[in-house]
């Protein structure tokens, strides 16, 4: 790819982040169909179940989506992609007790290969990856429970609706704007406020490295 080329790609994969940021479902669709075909075959290519695949693959959009607010375009966003889908496969792979070996995106990857131990860490494997699913769900539970009082607390009513707009009905930002006579801006501001301020108080939990992987990108 010449450079010309490699810095148009550059910026349109920075105008795609850029309108998720904002809010446009469009872009968030874009993402999906841009992306979507190559993680499954990358998936599927290891564990032969379409069902599976599909599911670590939805994962691992939720898992960008969440990390959203920490990336910051340094690296390429495909193999960023790549590696929470990398971290979501290895987990469902150890918690059906069989031993991962996941080229990280090949192509150009310089990741290597991930080896964990052999067969005698099996059991400790699964455990521990069922602890950690838990670990998170209570962690994203507890900061947003926490986010919610300190608003409720400081009467910020209208960003509570915005919010609830966004990730519980699944408003645009758009709509929400206009639901809540407030400018678009206003809302894309929430939004990034309350997400920058889960991670922060997810962070702040000291929790294990392994916990939140994508986090640490």
């Amino acid at each position: 790819m010449s450079g010309t080329s490699k810095s148009g790609e550059q910026e349109a994969e920075r105008f795609l982040i850029e309108r998720i940021r904002e809010g446009d479902p469009q872009a968030w669709q874009n993402l999906i169909e841009r992306y979507e075909g190559r993680l499954l075959a990358f998936v599927n290519s290891r564990i032969r179940n379409r069902a599976t695949s599909e599911d670590i693959v939805q994962e691992a959009f939720v898992g960008f989506l969440i990390s959203l607010p920490n990336y910051d375009g340094s690296r390429p966003l495909e193999s960023y992609l790549f590696s929470i889908c990398a971290y979501k496969l290895t987990d469902n792979l150890r918690r059906e007790g069989r031993r991962p070996s996941i080229q990280m995106h090949g192509r150009s990857s310089t990741a290597g290969e991930i080896e964990p131990a052999g067969v005698d860490r099996v059991a400790s494997s699964i455990a521990r990856s069922v602890e950690r699913k838990a670990i998170e769900e209570m962690a994203v539970k507890d900061a947003i429970a926490e986010q919610i009082a300190r608003w409720k607390q400081n009467g910020s009513w209208v960003k509570l609706q915005a919010i609830e707009l966004l990730f519980v009905s699944g408003r645009s930002n758009k709509e929400v704007a206009e639901k809540l006579a407030i400018s678009e801006q206003q809302v894309a501001n929430y939004k990034s406020d309350f997400q920058i301020r889960l991670k922060a108080i997810v962070q702040r939990m000291d929790l294990d490295q392994s916990v939140f992987p994508e986090l640490a990108e």
